[in-house]
């Protein structure tokens, strides 16, 4: 009898990559509105700084609690609230006037990313897919996050030139929910051994807890989301002010792109387009190589491109090699941790336990973008945030290596 092999591309994946899509595409946009939201109200740039890294505060802490609620009642209803949080917090944000206000409402953004975002679809991917085919698929459903960067910031951009950031705000919360037509596709039943059927999610808890592993694996991903919020907040803001002129007869003006703002939009969309060819050959690499030499290879990478792009001068060239470089090696971390914390604890409780570890990742991301605004108001540049982010890669690409990636059940029986 023909073995028949599991196809790679299934309904729920390809529901999940077109809601992870615009779930990260809106929240991609947001450094772009850093100036123009700082203009309106002369607030200080270190104001909707900290209301984006609230943001992404809130989403590290909503994400174990969407995986726990997707694993108690239900992937679909733990997406149906993400979405509602997301475009009301969006709508109601378009209406502050406030630091305070925006700052407040962020934390309905953040949850309600956590409810659309990678900790319930990844996980729903994850238990979707054969074991042949789940790093690429999970590596499939990250690259679309980095597609939807691919043109959240420059549509981001683009609406502002003819409406108000306020009225984009509005567009983006219908985006939202329009992601919630494709809901009847996201049905999987849950695929898990006979020992994690016979586990609660509280033994599994402890179990995780009490490996040293899951402690470095935790505290390896703090600097990806440091690193990853700290230049998609201040990045196009970085690249306006303190980037080289583009020269009028040049490659980029004959493109359209003739000012460093619009560079700056760009920087991100070209980031997210490099992090799909790095995020699928990452995913394509965990198949056969070891998860975790994989991320320190990952976290090596990241620490040498960041030193070397602020010693040397900012110009439009530097900008889109670095975004290319760095784009490579963006999202690359997620399949390979995704994959890791399945591989080593199962899949029957993967949603809240990778969510987590990506709590880790979003204090990374709230420490990244908030010392971004306050250390440029305090200095008037983001030097000392890239060296801080350049030494926390180096500490995660070396705390990976001693991770066990043998399955706790085999360390354990």
């Amino acid at each position: 009898m023909t073995e028949t092999r599991a196809p790679l591309i299934t309904p729920v994946l390809v529901a999940g990559c077109i809601i992870i899509l615009i779930s990260f595409a809106v929240r991609a946009s947001f450094g772009v509105f850093q100036i123009p939201i700082a203009t309106e109200f002369n607030w200080p740039r270190a104001e909707f700084s900290l209301a984006i890294a609230i943001q992404n505060l809130a989403w590290g802490i909503g994400q174990p609690i969407f995986g726990a609620i997707a694993e108690k009642i239900g992937d679909r209803k733990a997406i149906i609230m993400g979405a509602l949080i997301y475009a009301v917090g969006l709508v109601a944000s378009s209406m502050a006037v406030t630091p305070e206000a925006h700052q407040m409402l962020e934390v309905l953004v953040g949850f309600g990313i956590a409810g659309t975002g990678f900790g319930v679809i990844l996980a729903v991917v994850g238990r979707a897919s054969s074991d042949e085919n789940r790093s690429m698929s999970l590596a499939i459903a990250t690259a679309a996050g980095s597609a939807g960067q691919v043109f959240g910031a420059p549509l981001a951009e683009y609406l502002l030139s003819f409406m108000t950031w306020q009225n984009v705000f509005v567009v983006f919360a219908a985006a939202i929910l329009a992601t919630l037509a494709l809901l009847p596709l996201m049905k999987t039943e849950t695929i898990a051994s006979k020992s994690e059927l016979e586990d609660s999610m509280g033994q599994i808890l402890i179990k995780a807890f009490k490996d040293p592993s899951y402690t470095l694996i935790f505290l390896g991903f703090f600097s990806c989301g440091y690193q990853l919020a700290f230049i998609t907040a201040h990045f196009p803001a970085f690249v306006t002010e303190m980037c080289g002129a583009i020269d009028p007869s040049g490659t980029l003006a004959a493109v359209g792109v003739s000012t460093t703002s619009a560079l700056g939009a760009i920087s991100i969309s070209l980031i997210g387009l490099a992090n799909i060819a790095g995020t699928l050959f990452a995913g394509y690499l965990g198949k056969t190589y070891s998860k975790k030499n994989l991320l320190a290879a990952i976290y090596t990478g990241r620490t040498i491109v960041a030193a070397l792009f602020i010693l040397m001068p900012i110009t439009p060239t530097s900008v889109i090699i670095f975004s290319i470089a760095m784009g490579s090696l963006w999202l690359a971390t997620v399949p390979l941790t995704s994959g890791l914390v399945a591989h080593i604890y199962g899949l029957r409780y993967m949603g809240t336990l990778y969510g987590i570890v990506f709590f880790s990742h979003q204090l990374g991301s709230f420490l990244g973008v908030w010392l971004g605004g306050r250390m440029y108001d305090a200095f008037g540049d983001y030097t000392m945030v890239w060296w801080i982010g350049v030494g926390v890669g180096a500490f995660s690409a070396i705390v990976h290596l001693p991770v066990k990636e043998q399955p706790l059940s085999a360390r354990t029986a």
